[in-house]
């Protein structure tokens, strides 16, 4: 790669640092409900907590897969991109150390540090960390000096070996004591830490900060950690971690957990445990004072919840993820004395903000740290990976059944099957995907890591879900709804019968939501009946030449989009979940190549469904 490259300098360029960044990334005057003046104190300390989550991997300001500074922003909901990055949030961190220098402060994390960018992929698969290859977040993390982390869930995706490296690379601790030996139940890493701080007249402040992960790791990392660990529940651990810590003195107890702020799980009962427990443990463990809250990718600046046995007003923060937001916890103590005369701290007020990243310079020694390591992996995105038999394009893929989506299906498909277990493994599998980007493209010969990246846009991760017959049916033709309503075989142009206007796409059906399904082992064919209305389009769909019956079972693989409802397709959000390794869809993409080297169409493509009018094909131009 050449030093004209953006990434090597456009990663390193923001807009404000020091004492300006502050304000310019929204940082307002707390209101605690009490009177908290720094300057006199009097018998008041107030304990601030610095936090990020989610960071996935990110320390630049980048997109690996576009070659180019991240930006989502859009004309109409978001005109002024975020920006992310622990570069940009170190700025916001260093800066409010500064404003607060002399009083205590902790800095955490709240898991998800070591996957999702070809950064974290690379040094986990294609240059694994060890002794002599320092992981660039531990290189990242270690500067801005953290004083602990939880443990994400997809800290498990690479095994618990690159882990532990990772682990020992730490300046500071991973805390999880809800991540437990299987025959001791004690913690396999270190559940909690305590932190004593010098607050001034011979005094001190004892902190104690509790690490929860995710129970969900039990059923999406299942083959890195069955029989090695075990993931009980938040709240469980959490009753007996926190009276211990108590009983060590501590003032106060902070929690970073690695589970959303409302309560529900993905996985259904699949486990007793559930999977986004934040709030739970404000509401049901006693003497928790605050929460930094991950793994939701939430923005929730403030939010307070009741202790059901104390009454006390617990407060969490959630600062969204990738490191777009830092989030400020403030909690103000007072200083009372016992009968006896001992000192006893009583938390009288807390508040809690986010700070934007997306106006501030990233810290130059962050970035200068990690320079090589990016340069290293900017390189090997845009590198081959391996070749294609033939060109293929999606440039007709909302009209026509082509190989290059064929070709998401058939991987998807194939992940699916390979991790079925019970009476799911015996049934046909089948996969949903649809046209994200109609410019993605493989070349004839050599291909990239950013050529399949690009045909897989998104940030998905892959389910399998049990449908009948019934929901195939009931799923194409909610798709199908995509098309305009055409008389004739035309000829027509793409715009003409396709992104139909609907009452839910008041500005036409976006190539998003228009998912065709494919069969594995044996072809899914149907017609797309376009002169029909909808709700009556799908013609005969049928599965290895015969027709699909409504009881009959089959196995789809879907992305966690449509899963959670998103385009609100029906059967899938609802089906039974029998997969989900939290596999992200693009990465097993690239996956796939690098282990076959080769895309052929003549493995996985063919023609198995086309857009009809009665019975006639319908003839589309461009």
């Amino acid at each position: 790669m050449s030093e004209s490259m953006p990434s090597r300098r456009a990663v390193i360029a923001g807009g404000l640092t020091g004492g300006a960044a502050l304000a310019a990334a929204g940082f307002a005057a707390p209101s605690y409900g009490v009177e908290y003046d720094p300057r006199r104190p009097g018998n008041r300390v107030r304990l601030t907590v610095l936090g990020t989550t989610d960071l996935h991997g990110n320390v630049y300001n980048w997109d690996y897969y576009k070659n180019q500074e991240f930006d989502n922003h859009n004309s109409t909901t978001k005109p002024v991109s975020d920006a992310i990055g622990l570069a940009r949030a170190a700025t916001l961190i260093k800066a409010m150390r500064k404003e607060r220098r002399g009083e205590p402060i902790l800095t955490l994390d709240a898991g998800d540090t070591i996957q999702g960018t070809p950064l974290a992929y690379y040094y986990a698969k294609i240059d694994p960390i060890d002794g002599d290859t320092v992981h660039p977040m531990a290189r990242a993390m270690n500067l801005v000096g953290y004083d602990a982390a939880a443990l994400g869930n997809h800290e498990f995706n690479y095994g618990l070996p690159i882990l532990r490296t990772f682990e020992d690379q730490l300046d500071f601790p991973l805390l999880g004591a809800n991540a437990v030996d299987p025959a001791t139940k004690r913690p396999a890493f270190k559940p909690y830490l305590i932190k004593t701080f010098r607050v001034g007249r011979g005094r001190t402040l004892k902190v104690g900060v509790l690490g929860l992960t995710n129970p969900g790791i039990a059923i999406w990392d299942k083959a890195n950690v069955e029989g090695k660990m075990e993931f009980p529940g938040l709240v469980e651990q959490a009753k007996k971690f926190v009276p211990e810590m108590k009983k060590k003195g501590c003032d106060l107890i902070v929690v970073s957990a690695h589970s959303g702020p409302n309560t529900s799980s993905s996985y259904g009962d699949a486990l007793p445990y559930p999977e986004n427990a934040s709030s739970l443990v404000a509401a049901q463990v006693p003497h928790v004072d605050a929460i930094l809250v991950g793994h939701a990718h939430l923005e929730v600046p403030q939010q307070f919840v009741r202790n059901e046995r104390t009454g006390q007003q617990v407060l969490l923060c959630e600062p969204a993820y990738w490191g777009m937001r830092v989030a400020l916890m403030d909690l103000i103590v007072q200083a009372t004395w016992t009968k006896r005369g001992e000192l006893k701290w009583v938390l009288v007020g807390s508040g809690s903000q986010v700070l934007n990243s997306n106006t501030v310079d990233p810290d130059a020694k962050v970035a200068a740290a990690v320079q090589d390591q990016h340069d290293t992996v900017v390189d090997y995105v845009n590198s081959p990976v391996g070749t294609s038999t033939e060109e293929m394009s999606a440039a007709r893929a909302v009209v026509e059944d082509v190989p290059i989506i064929d070709f998401v299906n058939y991987v998807q498909a194939d992940a699916v099957k390979a991790g079925l277990t019970g009476a799911a493994a015996s049934l046909p599998v089948l996969s949903i995907a649809a046209p994200f980007n109609r410019q993605a493209s493989f070349p004839s010969g050599e291909v990239t890591v950013r050529d399949v990246a690009g045909l897989y846009i998104y940030d998905n991760t892959l389910l399998g879900v049990q449908v009948s017959g019934a929901d195939v049916r009931a799923y194409l033709e909610y798709s199908a709804r995509y098309f305009k309503k055409v008389s004739g075989p035309g000829p027509f142009t793409m715009a003409q019968v396709t992104n139909a206007v609907t009452p839910t796409a008041p500005n036409g059906t976006p190539d998003y939501n228009f998912d065709s399904v494919a069969g594995l082992d044996a072809p899914l064919t149907y017609d797309i009946d376009i002169a029909a209305d909808p709700g009556s389009r799908i013609k005969d769909l049928a599965y290895d030449g015969a027709p699909v019956t409504d009881d009959q079972q089959f196995v789809m693989a879907v992305n966690n989009y449509r899963q959670s409802g998103g385009g609100g397709f029906p059967a899938v959000s609802t089906a039974t979940v029998v997969y989900n390794r939290q596999n992200e869809i693009r990465q097993l993409l690239i996956d796939w190549v690098l282990a076959h080297h080769t895309i052929d169409p003549a493995q996985f493509a063919s023609v198995d469904w086309r857009l009809v009018s009665g019975t006639d094909p319908v003839t589309i131009t461009s």
